[in-house]
């Protein structure tokens, strides 16, 4: 089996039906679905119609990365993607581009292949950096709505739950200093993403804030760190967040980073030749 989709869900009610329906909506049928739910009462779960492809476990969680990591346990599939309730694939030939991205896959490191996301609540395509350098690093990592990880990368080490906003980063980090993994960028949106969680609350920015400044200073030196913090210091970072997130800027924002994004990697590869 190819893909082992995890969808984990409380109460969801038609979130997650409109997120299954686009998951069967695809054209690639090698996968499965599991549902990790955590004691829904809405009656959202019984409202699915039976699917041989589903696998459903209903089990309390101690948060959504607990729940992830209950769902990897029981998934079987070779590449591991999390569509949140909420979320969809952006159409139905995003699993059918991934498979044919692994069947050229050339390296015997594990990989994890990403694309870009569609932000609804701005209404703009969010340009995944193709380049992931080690400042790209720092400053953050694509979505893991986008990200289709193979098996090998939770094989050992699931997410750190003591990471309530960014473990997911953290994963991406140790997957790629600790386990040496590729990442392989798709130039395709995967991913039609809703936002509005607790990550964007103020207290969850908060929390993101402080749990950024942790997972670097595993991962990078002490000279790094302070090297590009002054960058985003200097380059207005908050300026820039302000603009990717405004619907009447966002748009323009993108198209300016896709660009930057094109001419880093022309560069990088005429540094190879």
């Amino acid at each position: 089996m190819t893909f082992s989709i995890i969808v984990v869900c409380m109460n969801a009610g038609e979130k997650l039906h409109e997120t299954i329906k686009s998951i069967l909506s695809q054209t690639e049928t090698d996968y499965e679905v599991v549902i990790k739910d955590g004691g829904s009462t809405d009656g959202s779960l019984e409202a699915l119609e039976p699917n041989e492809k589903f696998r459903v476990y209903s089990m309390p969680d101690e948060g959504i990365y607990d729940a992830m990591n209950q769902a990897i346990r029981r998934s079987q599939g070779d590449y591991i993607c999390f569509l949140n309730c909420g979320d969809y694939f952006y159409d139905e030939m995003v699993l059918q581009r991934v498979k044919n991205r692994i069947a050229h896959k050339k390296s015997s490191r594990p990989v994890i292949f990403y694309g870009n996301i569609y932000e609804r609540k701005t209404g703009a395509v969010v340009q995944s950096n193709p380049v992931l350098d080690e400042f790209a690093r720092y400053r953050n990592l694509p979505c893991h709505q986008a990200c289709f990880y193979e098996r090998e990368l939770f094989a050992i080490r699931v997410f750190d739950t003591t990471y309530r906003v960014r473990a997911d980063y953290e994963h991406f980090m140790w997957s790629l200093y600790k386990k040496n993994a590729r990442a392989v960028y798709m130039p395709f949106t995967a991913v039609s993403y809703e936002g509005g969680g607790y990550s964007e609350s103020k207290e969850g920015r908060r929390r993101s804030g402080w749990e950024h400044r942790q997972i670097v200073a595993k991962y990078m030196s002490k000279k790094k760190v302070w090297q590009y913090r002054m960058i985003m210091l200097l380059t207005l970072s908050p300026l820039r967040t302000w603009a990717a997130e405004n619907p009447a800027t966002a748009g323009m924002y993108q198209e300016i980073k896709k660009k930057i994004y094109k001419g880093r990697k022309q560069s990088k590869a005429k540094e190879k030749r």
